[in-house]
């Protein structure tokens, strides 16, 4: 029978966490990536384009010409042509010496010389070279998302693949009622940063079954879900110090607070909890900041509003609030007990630190958004 565990007195603060876990960390090496699988990844650097179009091309059909052949052209004044000119269909290059393109309905060809019916300026009915991709940009800067604008602008430029960062991470499920929700929840929220994920099944909640289950290998981030709380049933944290290094169990956290961090030889390991809310306020304080530096991404971008009403917080623990927008300011949905409904509905997130004691109504706080 399995002992039951406890918690230490004294909860590891948040940020002794998260430092132990990103110690040592790098980025991962990139690698090439067909362009549908690079979307969602973080970027890396990558080559300077070449200027697209090439050369200047016609931007609509119809006849390609000089502009300054043009001048004084009218349905009152026609222009007589020695030369027919040349027909152009949208993308066709510009023939050398030609800078404009007039509409069909600007040339009369009914009589026995070609009239033009109408002036031109330079660059009319024209795509100048560069005008779509200037030359020397990039497709996407290093440490961003990839986005499907992103690609347009690679299929544009003639690109099959782009040069991404892509992070292995490792899902482990401990099975009991609901932790199988958690974990699709997880791994598809690792997924949408960019992450390589791999799911697995530990065969029973025993430790020895877990640490089975337990695999670093071709992981930069290994993730469990449930088992990691004080029951007599809980036994994840038995077998993270099987295979490694339990760096803390009991995280100053709400929710979130039986939350263990560990290392396998040079993964970092997270313990999260099976209930929904709890492993989401671990991930996205503790987890997500892992895998960014993995992905070489950028600083998350925040949004500075006041909020409309108090947050009220108790010193020693931090709390994970979720935050709406309205009317230009915060709305608190929920504060440290998240409902899936709040989590469902809410824009941005905010950790109250433990040293404070929460936030005065129309005190201006940093949101981090949920939906990029």
């Amino acid at each position: 029978m399995i002992s039951s565990q406890r918690l230490p007195s004294s909860l590891t603060p948040l940020d002794v966490a998260l430092a132990a876990l990103l110690r040592d960390l790098a980025p991962v090496p990139p690698i090439g990536l067909p362009l549908t699988e690079a979307l969602g990844c973080i970027a890396a650097d990558m080559s300077p384009l070449k200027p697209h179009p090439p050369h200047d091309v016609a931007a609509a059909d119809g006849w390609a010409m000089r502009a300054n052949d043009l001048v004084g052209a009218s349905s009152y004044s026609p222009l007589p042509l020695t030369i027919p000119p040349v027909w152009v269909e949208a993308g066709d290059a510009m023939p050398e010496t030609c800078d404009c393109v007039l509409d069909s309905d600007s040339v009369d060809r009914t009589g026995p010389l070609v009239q033009v019916l109408a002036e031109a300026i330079p660059g009319q009915g024209v795509r100048r070279a560069g005008a779509d991709i200037a030359g020397g940009t990039r497709v996407v800067e290093a440490g961003r998302r990839v986005l499907p604008r992103d690609l347009l602008i690679a299929r544009a430029a003639g690109l099959t693949g782009l040069s991404v960062r892509r992070p292995r991470v490792g899902v482990v499920n401990i099975p009991a009622a609901g932790a199988a929700v958690t974990a699709q929840l997880i791994a598809e929220s690792a997924r949408k940063a960019g992450a390589d994920v791999t799911c697995i099944e530990a065969v029973g909640r025993d430790a020895d079954s877990i640490a089975r289950a337990i695999d670093t290998k071709g992981c930069d981030l290994l993730l469990t879900i449930g088992g990691s709380g004080v029951g007599r049933s809980d036994a994840t944290v038995s077998a993270l110090a099987q295979r490694g290094e339990v760096i803390a169990h009991g995280i100053a956290l709400q929710p979130g607070r039986t939350t263990a961090v560990a290392r396998i030889e040079k993964t970092p390991v997270i313990a999260l909890q099976g209930a929904p809310d709890q492993a989401f306020a671990a991930w996205w304080t503790l987890a997500l900041p892992v895998l960014d530096l993995l992905s070489g991404r950028r600083p998350r971008k925040s949004f500075n509003l006041p909020l409309q009403r108090k947050i009220a917080s108790g010193v020693g623990i931090a709390e994970i609030a979720l935050l709406r927008r309205k009317q230009g300011a915060w709305v608190t949905l929920a504060v440290g007990d998240l409902s899936l409904d709040a989590i469902a509905r809410a824009e941005a997130w905010l950790a109250v630190p433990g040293g404070a004691e929460g936030f005065a109504a129309g005190e201006p706080v940093d949101g981090y958004m949920l939906r990029d």
